[in-house]
């Protein structure tokens, strides 16, 4: 059975979100807390935007602007892809790859159930790669194939 996006690759994950009108320090504030690298943004029980480290270098200290004063509405990703639970990983990476994020979030009936970073994707097909290897050695060497004699 091909993996999916839930709970192959996500599963019991707690997700951090504030509202647009908070701020830019607010949300390095509670990316800190919770060691994540990426929030949501939502208002009212709807995605609105994501806002990530990259957005914060990129918008806030890159500019010099002021986090205090800089509001999410301001700086995050507005309608943000977005992923089904059921999505295959690979198709997660590609979306990444081919727009170049690193964090998507995922919808399910219309609320957000989680978040897949890449750091995720690559953890899980690292682990397929070591998996199909392990079969493929097990295979070679306990059918004969390979083995010297």
């Amino acid at each position: 059975m091909p993996a999916k996006i839930i709970p192959d690759i996500v599963s019991d994950q707690k997700l951090y979100a504030l509202t647009p009108s908070h701020t830019a320090r607010d949300a390095a504030k509670l990316m800190t807390k919770a060691h994540v690298s990426a929030i949501l943004v939502i208002e009212e029980g709807k995605l609105l935007g994501i806002v990530t480290e990259r957005d914060l270098t990129r918008h806030i200290v890159a500019l010099g602007a002021d986090p205090d004063a800089t509001a999410l509405s301001e700086i995050m990703t507005a309608d943000p892809d977005t992923l089904a639970p059921t999505d295959a990983p690979l198709d997660a990476l590609e979306l990444m790859r081919t727009r170049g994020f690193r964090h998507l979030p995922i919808i399910a009936a219309g609320a957000v159930v989680g978040m897949v970073s890449i750091r995720d994707l690559y953890a899980a097909t690292k682990k397929q790669l070591e998996e199909d290897v392990r079969q493929r050695e097990a295979f070679m060497f306990d059918t004969g194939y390979g083995a010297s004699t």
